[in-house]
């Protein structure tokens, strides 16, 4: 029996080893996960805690809607709207089938096999209802890595099928967002500018769009969501969520329709003389508003692929020219107050050739003994030489300044060049002589169209804007513009001598007789200016101009009119002055605040609608009563055939094309029995 107990005893000894060596694995084991424990808890808690909120939470940014942009009567020019984007995880859409209306899921043959790759499927319903080559929606959803995109910026209503069958999970790996997509009227483009570009498609890329971009774009919100394990997001109960702030509205000074028509007439002189570029801008003299500020070339905002530098240029008040006779208004109003100029006084011409410093300055005519007023009338170059030359550089350099040449008007738009007036040092024996009429002097169109305007608002500068006003999502306008006199570049009796003794008679018998408005005084004058090509004037390129400002009497508007190098013809009386006579005719016409500021009532009205053209939008994808109101707003109406609650499937007019107001778009809705529902 001892011997039974002495064998045991080794056992024993070797439980008790194993079990002291199993004792200490379990501490280091426990005092290991205590280490850890500590490690996630305490020393790197934020860490984890950073990493599990990014499994469970997510911060969405919720972009704000970019503020409107609206004409004088309030009528948008420029509106963000709601649009949609597609997007698939190709993985998913591969590996899950699709499923049909008794929920059960689509199985698609490969070969022998049938398989749930609903690829085919999916590129199928997006090629029914969005349109496009249903090979170009598979080869997308065929991508190894990244996710495909489906469609971008797709019209709610157009959109509107597919999301249903997301929302109804009939479209595993499939998702939308929604964005917002800036839509415009398309006047104005240079001036209005657009969005997007290089640093971001929400901000401003140019024009007003890019000057007024931190009103205009609002304040962007957050939202925290946090995430199921099934996979279902929703807003998390304990984080504070912040609300996006629409854009402030901006409202111009712009009419719609007096801009339609200026962009317009310009068109057709830039087609009919086969000029390079034109430009015009329409002002009200009394306040400094611009109704008006058109340029051709132009570009389609609503198509960015249309934009080039050159198009997008605002030469009403980016371009400096040398003026020629339009700028004889500077040597008449300093003849009239410094010399004691009259109409009827007589003065020599040279009989078309003065020689002066070795050079020679030369009229169109042979004109002789003249009286001044025959001399402004027919415009001619050595009488306004010779008659600055008696008025003085000091007289002269200072009625220059005075009218507002040689800096910016302070219009407020981003590029607007100063013009160029040397200083009096640096005038030599051919500097006084040579403005007299327009020359060794570099200005604006829109400079010379506030000079004239001074002569139309009894000879007071007025500071043109463009601004209007500028309002927060409250209502509560934050900025307003109001008129603001510069200075008295006249006396009233003299601006309104030159008004009448001289500009009108430039109308009614002188070089601008096709400036003539029916049934209105108009005074004005006719420039044509040489632009040196190449450095030189010996092959010159031609500026063809006219400003001229009605009625005569109680002046209201002024309207100046440029044309860049006509080939067909370049004298500005038959170039320039017909656009000006157009434009004129036109807009009184169709703007019945013009008419009842003029107090006149156009018995033309009806003929002159009837030739004013707007550019037929794209209809298709929205919903029927949408298009309609769009329409309406172009002064266009909609005959329809089907629901009207249905979606545009197809227009008579092709989108872009220019067609007479009151023109009648046909329709063809198609049916959509489809009721959103939550998601």
């Amino acid at each position: 029996m001892n011997d039974q107990q002495d064998i045991k005893r080794p056992d024993d000894k070797e439980f008790v080893k194993r079990l002291g060596i199993v004792i200490f694995l379990f501490s280091v084991f426990i005092v290991a996960i205590i280490g850890m424990l500590l490690n996630i808890q305490v020393v790197n808690a934020r860490k984890y805690k950073e990493q599990a909120v990014k499994q469970y939470e997510r911060e969405v940014t919720e972009r704000a809607q970019r503020g409107a942009i609206l004409d004088r009567h309030a009528r948008l020019l420029a509106e963000s709207i709601e649009s949609i984007s597609f997007y698939a995880d190709p993985a998913i859409v591969r590996n899950t089938p699709l499923y049909d209306d008794n929920g059960k899921p689509v199985k698609f043959k490969k070969g022998k096999q049938k398989t749930y790759n609903n690829s085919g499927g999916v590129a199928t319903l997006f090629a029914r209802y969005l349109g496009g080559d249903r090979l170009v929606y598979f080869k997308a959803l065929q991508r190894r890595k990244g996710a495909a995109v489906l469609g971008r910026k797709i019209p709610v209503a157009r959109a509107l099928p597919i999301m249903q069958l997301i929302m109804e999970k009939k479209l595993p790996g499939v998702r939308f967002d929604k964005e917002l997509q800036r839509y415009y009227l398309n006047v104005a483009a240079q001036v209005i500018g657009s969005i997007g570009g290089a640093q971001s498609e929400s901000d401003g890329s140019s024009g007003l769009e890019l000057q007024l971009n931190s009103a205009l774009k609002g304040r962007d919100g957050t939202r925290i969501l946090q995430r199921t394990a099934t996979g279902v997001r929703y807003p998390a109960p304990d984080a504070q969520q912040l609300d996006a702030i629409k854009g402030n509205t901006v409202q111009l000074t712009i009419d719609g329709d007096i801009q339609s028509i200026v962009e317009d007439e310009l068109a057709k002189a830039v087609n009919t003389f086969n000029a390079d570029a034109a430009a015009s801008i329409v002002m009200d003299v009394r306040s400094g508003e611009i109704l008006a500020m058109a340029n051709c070339p132009t570009f389609d905002l609503n198509h960015r692929a249309t934009w080039t530098r050159q198009n997008s240029r605002n030469r009403a008040v980016t371009e400096m020219y040398e003026p020629g006779s339009t700028f004889k208004l500077v040597m008449a109003a300093a003849a009239t107050e410094v010399l004691n100029r009259k109409a009827n006084d007589m003065v020599f011409a040279n009989h078309g050739v003065m020689p002066i410093f070795n050079l020679k300055i030369r009229d169109h005519e042979p004109y002789g003994n003249i009286t001044f007023r025959e001399a402004i009338m027919y415009s001619s170059n050595i009488v306004a030489a010779k008659t600055a030359l008696e008025i003085g550089r000091e007289k002269f350099n200072a009625y220059t300044r005075n009218f507002g040449f040689g800096k910016r008007t302070g219009i407020g738009l981003v590029g607007e060049a100063p013009g160029m007036v040397r200083a009096l040092s640096k005038w030599d024996q051919t500097t006084l002589p040579w403005m007299g009429y327009g020359y060794q002097v570099m200005a604006t169109p829109l400079q010379i169209l506030q000079a004239y305007a001074a002569i139309a608002n009894d000879g007071e500068l007025m500071r043109p804007y463009i601004i209007k006003r500028i309002i927060d999502a409250e209502g509560r306008v934050v900025r307003e513009s109001v008129p603001e006199k510069v200075q008295r570049v006249v006396s009233v009796e003299t601006a309104r001598y030159l008004g009448k003794e001289y500009f009108k008679a430039v109308v009614d018998s002188g070089t601008a007789k096709n400036a003539a408005v029916t049934g209105l005084t108009v005074a004005g004058k006719t420039g044509t200016a040489r632009r040196a090509a190449g450095g030189s004037y010996a092959n010159p390129v031609y500026v063809s101009s006219f400003v001229g400002y009605f009625p005569v009497e109680t002046p209201r508007y002024a309207i100046i009119v440029i044309v860049e190098n006509p080939k067909t013809a370049y004298y500005a009386a038959t170039v320039a002055a017909p656009v000006f006579s157009g434009i004129a005719t036109r807009m009184i016409a169709c703007s019945e605040e013009m008419q009842k500021n003029l107090a006149i009532y156009s018995s033309e009205k009806s003929s002159i609608d009837s030739i004013m053209t707007v550019v037929v939008p794209e209809l298709r994808g929205f919903r029927g009563r949408d298009a309609q109101r769009l329409l309406k707003w172009l002064n266009l109406e909609m005959k329809y055939s089907g629901d009207v609650d249905g979606v545009v499937a197809d227009q008579s007019i092709a989108s872009g094309s220019r067609v007479v107001q009151k023109k009648i778009i046909g329709v063809t809705l198609a049916s959509r029995n489809l009721k959103r529902k939550s998601p």
